[in-house]
């Protein structure tokens, strides 16, 4: 393999330097604040500089992985080795009649808000998810009954040997928080969702009312993953974790949320590992308790810190 210097050089082909980190904290770019360092981070501002990283990164045998906003993320202390990509400077959302090209790093918000100005609906769900439009495509992400699959037409992606492709949303097997973006090593750089035309007043009503809901019930002064659980069949994680007094404990500076069960908060400058083992703490406790099995829905990336 080559060395970084070397690596850097074949980098600086494809891309501008300032879209080109090296050891770049990833503390800066999720949204619980922790994370080692990133070999490299990586910005492209074109389809086909993403491509051509893709095939970089196969041709030097590097380890590869994509970031987006990091809002369901954990990246562990250790950090990530090889080329850690970000698709936000990716972040463009168009409109034409009913139907809304956005691209892989807009926010997901945004693309809702996009939705309200041209008086679309079909996106409302989606006006507190965090992450952004490939995030929200790799997990079919979705909120108070809506989810991505409901709007989705189609999709444009990056296979892993650096072929474009625009595939149909049901070549994506989209389920509860769920797609085969990961098996199939997809990048998404953009969505086409197809809306409906609506009234202004009526889908700002609904997305106000659904921002209260979100405002008033999440802990969103504290750096948090968003919810860490999936729903298990026939319970609510949130209240398995508070009916097993779990709220307010937790590892080092991670606390289980007082504010909602459902969240794991970083109050007080915990680690990554910290964070895990709290996520840890409260599966064993719920299994324990309740004889329910609670699934991660927050992704868990990197190296382990101190690791040869």
């Amino acid at each position: 393999m080559l060395n970084n210097q070397s690596i850097h050089h074949k980098l600086s082909e494809i891309l501008l330097q300032e879209n080109i980190l090296v050891d770049e904290p990833l503390n800066n770019h999720t949204y619980t604040k922790l994370g080692g360092q990133a070999d490299f981070f990586v910005t492209p501002t074109t389809y086909e500089a993403v491509q051509q990283v893709v095939k970089l990164a196969n041709e030097l045998e590097l380890p590869f992985t994509l970031l987006g906003n990091g809002s369901n993320l954990i990246v562990k202390d250790g950090g990530v080795r090889g080329i850690v990509l970000s698709l936000k400077k990716l972040d463009q959302i168009t409109t034409e009649g009913n139907e809304m090209i956005a691209q892989s790093g807009a926010r997901i918000i945004d693309a809702s808000r996009k939705a309200l100005d041209e008086e679309l609906t079909g996106l409302e769900f989606a006006c507190g998810i965090p992450g952004t439009v490939g995030g929200a495509l790799f997990m079919n992400a979705g909120a108070y009954g809506g989810e991505i699959k409901d709007a989705l037409k189609e999709a444009v992606v990056v296979d892993r040997q650096g072929n474009l492709l625009t595939l149909p949303a049901d070549a994506f097997d989209l389920q509860y928080r769920h797609s085969n973006i990961p098996e199939k090593g997809y990048i998404v750089l953009e969505a086409l969702f197809e809306l409906k035309p609506g009234n202004y007043q009526n889908i700002k009503d609904v997305m106000d009312d659904l921002t209260y809901k979100r405002e008033s019930k999440q802990p969103l002064e504290y750096p948090s993953c968003g919810s860490v659980f999936k729903r298990p069949p026939g319970y609510f994680a949130g209240k398995l974790i508070q009916d097993s007094g779990l709220q307010g404990k937790g590892v080092g500076g991670a606390e289980v949320s007082t504010k909602h069960a459902g969240f794991i908060v970083n109050k007080n400058n915990a680690t990554a590992t910290e964070y895990i083992k709290s996520i840890e703490m409260v599966q064993k406790t719920v299994k324990e308790k309740f004889g329910v099995d609670l699934e991660r829905e927050v992704r868990i990336i990197g190296e382990d810190p101190n690791k040869d």
